[in-house]
């Protein structure tokens, strides 16, 4: 049997904590074992606890939550993946959270079944974003070397350089060659053009009829060519090279 995804609940509002406990435990694998009211509270219950995935809102007393996620992503014994979840839908909040680790971006007006399935998604080790999310991620990154940082960049969030090379076909083995460090296997480069089109690793591995371990094989060997620390930034990557 799959062990229960365990989730942390960090929200200064009670209310919403009960409601977000009631949605999750309604559905069978997920159980809540903890909360935390404060951003100093769901970093301690994070460390105390060791959940799977962590609930976090951002404004909330004594610490907001993308310092909270600095902290617990920091954290080189964690293993939590954490979704921000708050009712303000702001770029800043969204690429300060990216840059300090989150798995996913939220709003709290989302429905039951949402929230649910960024759990889940969260604990199988994706990331959550949605279409319309990953175009601002993009359109954000792809503003490239030459966009000042002080006009494009929110306060506190480092902008990832990404090359800028066009990406062309190996003629001899069928790679795709992004520049002279990077060169992606035919199965690769449609791992990341799924990637791209913002699918999970079970949505890749119903497209390309590969189990899902053989999928996040192929995710981390991407990652690893790419030279970039995730899923959002090798996403941005496919979009900038034309994969996507």
């Amino acid at each position: 049997m799959t062990a229960a995804v365990r989730v942390l609940l960090a929200d200064d509002h009670a209310v919403m904590r009960a409601g977000f406990r009631m949605i999750l435990e309604s559905s069978p694998g997920i159980t809540v074992v903890g909360e935390a009211a404060t951003g100093a509270q769901a970093v301690a219950e994070a460390s105390r606890l060791r959940p799977d995935v962590i609930c976090m809102d951002v404004q909330m007393p004594d610490m907001d939550g993308l310092e909270a996620t600095r902290r617990i992503t920091a954290d080189p014994v964690s293993t939590s993946s954490i979704v921000i979840v708050t009712t303000f839908d702001r770029d800043d909040y969204l690429f300060q959270a990216l840059a300090a680790g989150a798995s996913g971006f939220l709003l709290k007006n989302a429905g039951p079944e949402e929230l649910i399935t960024a759990v889940r998604v969260a604990a199988a080790g994706d990331a959550l974003l949605a279409p319309a999310v990953t175009k601002r991620v993009i359109e954000r990154f792809a503003l490239g070397a030459d966009a000042s940082p002080a006009e494009h960049s929110p306060a506190g969030y480092s902008r990832v350089q990404l090359p800028a090379a066009s990406p062309a076909a190996d003629a001899a083995g069928g790679a795709v060659v992004a520049d002279a460090a990077v060169a992606l296997t035919d199965r690769e480069s449609e791992v990341l053009r799924l990637l791209a089109d913002a699918r999970s690793n079970a949505e890749i591995a119903t497209a390309l009829f590969i189990g899902e371990a053989t999928v996040k094989t192929h995710v981390s060997n991407v990652l690893q060519k790419l030279g970039v620390r995730d899923r959002v930034a090798a996403v941005v990557w496919a979009h900038r090279h034309g994969l996507a």
